[in-house]
């Protein structure tokens, strides 16, 4: 909350930038990477606007912006070399904004709605084969000492989770230990605090309960932090992603293996063996089947290449 105090702004649009912030975590369920993101985009709109102006934008200031003003700043944001990524997230950013300000009855400015969004290239997930996961999930005890097994075992354990389950990195991360997979299924919360139910396999449960034994944490509570650092204190998720970035240095497996890729390949394998595009959706807690459908373009993909380099006439 905090980070509002380095918005510029008149008095009057900062009160109304409190409520908005506010507004994300109470009413939207964001995230702290979401709520980072979207006052990052805010707060740069802003920069622009008073170094535009002269002077920090006020309400009246915000009603009054013509598109031109929006293209402007969309146009510096390109200058300073943002993707095209980052540019269409701060136009949703924004769009979201003025949204929230109109619903409110706070003040209305629509000319937003006809800033084009920047076209994104279609990007596939990028997926590791089988061979590469299982390489990945049973070496995890080549980066630690003896002393450290434990450590080896925590990784392996994560890994196999977001493999076997389909789980972004911080849903894992998140997880306390009263809420470990101890049957077939395990409920997950996803973005916006959504739950979904997921399988668990056997494999899954064995290295969590194995980690579990040889964690030096031998007295858990249900509400401790399910995956520690070696402080005692919950994984960070910078930890566990060096951690594979060291793994598949030493195994020689490509920079595309990080462990949102693990997800990644959970879904492409499911899909591979003819999986359901529904149920993956599911699995995955996706809110749209669309963004499930770019499993479909990977996999359409693979076929193709596997035509290119074995077909005859190819």
């Amino acid at each position: 909350m905090t980070d509002t105090i380095n918005f510029s702004a008149m008095p009057d649009l900062q009160d109304v930038l409190l409520r908005w912030v506010k507004s994300l975590t109470s009413e939207k369920n964001a995230s702290k990477h979401t709520l980072r993101a979207y006052q990052k985009d805010v707060r740069d709109f802003l920069a622009h606007m008073t170094e535009h102006f002269g002077a920090p934008p006020s309400l009246d200031t915000l009603s009054t912006l013509k598109l031109q003003d929006f293209r402007g700043w969309l146009s510096k944001l390109a200058a300073r070399e943002n993707g095209a990524s980052t540019r269409a997230r701060a136009v949703s950013t924004l769009r979201s904004f003025f949204a929230w300000l109109d619903k409110k009855g706070i003040l209305h400015n629509p000319v937003i709605q006809h800033l084009k969004t920047p076209k994104l290239p279609k990007t596939l997930p990028k997926a590791m084969d089988a061979r590469q996961t299982r390489e990945l999930i049973e070496n995890t005890d080549i980066l630690q000492k003896d002393h450290d097994c434990w450590i080896s075992l925590r990784d392996q354990a994560l890994f196999t989770l977001l493999y076997g389950c389909g789980l972004r990195i911080d849903e894992a991360l998140s997880l306390n230990y009263g809420e470990r997979p101890q049957s077939d299924s395990i409920i997950v919360r996803g973005k916006g605090n959504k739950e979904r139910l997921v399988p668990v396999l056997p494999v899954v449960k064995n290295a969590i309960d194995s980690y579990v034994a040889a964690c030096p944490i031998k007295s858990f509570e249900n509400k401790d932090p399910l995956f520690i650092g070696a402080q005692g204190k919950r994984l960070n998720q910078g930890v566990a992603q060096k951690q594979m970035r060291d793994l598949r240095k030493m195994l020689g497996l490509p920079d595309s293996a990080t462990p949102h890729a693990l997800r990644h390949s959970f879904a492409t394998h499911i899909l591979q063996n003819g999986g359901n595009l529904r149920v993956i959706q599911e699995l995955l807690g996706h809110v749209s089947l669309s963004t499930t459908q770019r499993y479909t373009d990977l996999d359409n993909e693979a076929l193709f290449d596997i035509y290119d380099k074995c077909h005859p006439r190819a």
